[in-house]
Formats: C-alpha cells, sequence, structure tokens
C-alpha cells in the first residue's frame, strides 16, 4: 500500500507506539506500508522528529528514514493548481498526486479540504490502520 504521511502522523507513532500513528510507523519500519516522499518531506520529517522537546533517539530516527529512503517510493511532484489553507501542507499532497498513492494520511483533515485534493483521499491514521488491516 502506498502512501503519503503528514509528519504529525509520524511524530503521534514515535511518541506514542501503541496508537494508530504507532502502528502506522510500525507497518512502514517493517516494509509493509510503502512511504512516498520527496527531498521536502525527507527533510521536514529530520527536523520534526529531531527536535529537542520530542527527546527521541536520533540513531532510530535516522533508522527509520534511513529506511523510508532505500524501501519507500521517491517522488516527482507538481505544484497544486490551487493553494491548501497551510501551504507548508501542500508538499504532502503533491507528493501523494505524484506518486499515484492509495491516500494522504493526516491528524489534520481539515487542512486537506476535499474540493482542493483532486481526488485525492485523505485519511485519518485510524482510518488508515482500519483499511490496512482489511486488505487481504
Amino acid at each position: 500500500m502506498k502512501v503519503v504521511l503528514d509528519t504529525n502522523v509520524l511524530v503521534s507513532g514515535f511518541l506514542n507506539p501503541y496508537g494508530p500513528p504507532g502502528s502506522i510507523v510500525g507497518f512502514a519500519a517493517s516494509g509493509n506500508l510503502a512511504l512516498c516522499y520527496d527531498a521536502r518531506i525527507l527533510a521536514e520529517y529530520r527536523e520534526v522528529l529531531l527536535r529537542p522537546r520530542f527527546e527521541l533517539d536520533a540513531q532510530a530516527v535516522d533508522d527509520f528514514l534511513a529506511q523510508v529512503e532505500s524501501e519507500g517510493e521517491p517522488v516527482t511532484a507538481a505544484p497544486l493548481p490551487q493553494h491548501l489553507p497551510d501551504r507548508s501542507d501542500e508538499p504532502f499532497l503533491e507528493a501523494a498526486l505524484g506518486g499515484r498513492a492509495e491516500c494522504l494520511v493526516t491528524g489534520n483533515r481539515d487542512h486537506f479540504p476535499a474540493r482542493l485534493c483532486l481526488g485525492m483521499r485523505v485519511l485519518s491514521p485510524a482510518e488508515l490502520v482500519d483499511a490496512f488491516r482489511k486488505r487481504p
């Protein structure tokens, strides 16, 4: 299953491995979920996950991101025809569209109004976990 993860999903998953975001990080780490990404997304993942306030293990973050790069899908993303309410979210939708991901997963669905998402499904972490578990 190819998806794009908003950074908030990764942060939540690293901070609490027992909820849906934690399951998603586990699916990605085990290679059962292919993450579409571009250089902007990887840079944001790294910058946010390594913020001192989260106190995450830098080696664990580096290992996870190395796996994303080796087993994920790098994409070339075209600019959106219209801006999202929060322009910092645009790389995620652009990568999802460019990589033909099955969905974009975020904890902030209101940042991705359906009318601006060009048909891309936007799921909550719980919805992705449910869809992932129902797959054959």
